[in-house]
């Protein structure tokens, strides 16, 4: 039996407009540059607007605006009579003369210094490598064993399969695999192709330091002691002095334990700042880098074959319609983008202006909540803005993130952010004797005398996430 009845749902539904600008507010400078470039080839309406053209369109609107006053009442009395199809779908002229809700009226200022955006490596790992490979004396089977085995290796210069697989794959006995791979293993960078750590060493040891049998058999036989520095057990062991074990210690550091890494291109590391802060005449100014970002309109031929109601089908009326929505909808969030992050961005500077006046060391804590009740934005929308985007400053490149911390009080009652406690630790640790380091309940003790009360337990979490090892792995001898 049918039956009716109601029921009350609280349902939260983004529209595509909101989608897109989440998804934009999550984009560096340089991602968005890219994210522009590809709307640009998959959508025809958009275009990109030159510095040149800028003024003529600007006179050209001004004329057209003295034009459309003098129209005779004829032409608004024919827009009236326009087929019911075309004012169900959409107000054509409305949206085509609408120009200040999606073009960007902001000017874009280029910072006075050049920057130079950067290029990529003309030599990747694998070229250098493949290179090496074709100019041995391998045979066209090992050559392809060898071309596999290249192909599997990680940023690090790793293997980063398992021998059993090449087997597999090739069908062959492991030692021709292990051939091949000794090969490698003395291509420039040395120990490219290593299956661990401790392989590695040994690599480059055997390569260029063939004859000093002392390092040679501590990474072989006291690697585990190595590498959690217990000089004496080694000593013991090797039977040999504690200098002696320290010259050797200090040759293994000099090598390369990821011989991959040096053939990361540029591009991977360079860190182009979205949000330039300079303080001019006392005061803050704030300049968005998107000077290199392109312009865009909306191509003026689509916006005459819409006009040209009659002479176009409802199929490529329907698809230029689609196309618009998107265009304008990306023009629009784009501008909301910009405005958003300047709006965060000055609402930083102006909790924050110690800091950008004196430095890091006048740091206040800070969380996303006292942002975004400042310009009155939800909390996701501010960790979007600030996550993995950099600012310039006086004292130096930020991550938006790194003015957010919490807050620890004083022996004084005062309250100061947690990231100042960090920087305390490691001033503290640089300053340690490195033959009698501190361990953290030391520390959380001369942190006391400063006025910051810290427990061990968090001197050791802030310790872990400035990546500093414990005391026993700071020991030097």
């Amino acid at each position: 039996m049918i039956q009716i009845s109601q029921r009350l749902a609280l349902q939260q539904k983004q529209s595509p407009q909101q989608v897109l600008l989440s998804t934009l507010l999550q984009l560096p400078v340089l991602r968005l540059e890219q994210r522009i470039k590809q709307e640009l080839e998959i959508n025809p309406l958009l275009e990109i607007e030159l510095e040149e053209e800028m003024d003529q369109i600007e006179e050209q609107e001004l004329k057209q605006e003295e034009s459309d006053k003098d129209e005779d009442e004829e032409d608004e009395e024919e827009e009236e009579f326009e087929d019911k199809e075309d004012e169900e779908e959409i107000d054509w002229d409305t949206i085509l003369n609408d120009e200040d809700n999606y073009e960007i009226k902001a000017p874009k200022e280029a910072p006075d210094e050049e920057m130079d955006r950067p290029e990529p490596s003309p030599v990747t790992l694998m070229d250098h490598l493949l290179e090496q490979l074709h100019l041995s004396s391998l045979t066209p089977e090992q050559m392809e064993i060898g071309e596999y085995i290249l192909w599997c290796l990680n940023d690090s210069g790793y293997l980063a399969c398992d021998i059993d697989t090449v087997v597999e794959h090739f069908d062959v006995e492991e030692t021709k695999i292990l051939e091949v791979l000794k090969v490698i293993q003395r291509f420039d960078p040395v120990g490219i192709g290593a299956r661990s750590l401790q392989e590695c060493l040994l690599i480059q040891l055997r390569e260029n330091f063939s004859e000093d049998e002392v390092c040679l058999r501590l990474v072989s036989e006291c690697f585990e002691d190595f590498t959690n520095k217990r000089y004496e057990k080694i000593a013991k062991k090797l039977e040999i002095s504690l200098d002696e074990v320290k010259r050797a210690m200090d040759l293994i550091s000099h090598l390369n334990p990821k011989p991959g890494e040096r053939y990361i291109s540029e591009a991977e590391n360079y860190i182009i700042p979205d949000v330039i802060v300079e303080k001019i005449d006392g005061d803050f100014r704030i300049i968005l880098n998107d000077w290199n970002m392109p312009r865009l309109r909306i191509n003026e031929s689509y916006k005459q074959l819409l006009k040209e109601k009659e002479s176009i089908s409802k199929e490529t009326k329907d698809y230029i319609r689609q196309r618009l929505e998107s265009a304008r909808w990306l023009i629009n969030s784009i501008y909301q983008r910009r405005s958003t992050i300047l709006r965060v961005m000055e609402s930083i500077v102006y909790h924050q202006r110690e800091f950008f006046e004196h430095g890091r060391e006048y740091l206040k804590p800070m969380i996303l909540k006292d942002i975004a009740d400042d310009v009155s934005l939800d909390i996701s929308t501010v960790s979007r803005v600030t996550n993995g985007k950099y600012v310039q400053t006086d004292f130096g490149i930020f991550e938006l993130k790194y003015f957010f911390s919490e807050r620890m009080e004083t022996a004084d009652g005062d309250e100061v952010s947690n990231k100042l406690i960090k920087q305390r630790i490691k001033e503290i640790i640089d300053g340690e004797n490195v033959k009698k380091p501190f361990n953290d309940q030391y520390i959380s003790e001369l942190l006391s005398k400063d006025g910051f009360i810290v427990a061990r337990r968090t001197v050791a979490k802030y310790r872990e996430q400035m990546r500093i090892p414990v005391a026993r792995l700071r020991r030097q001898i």
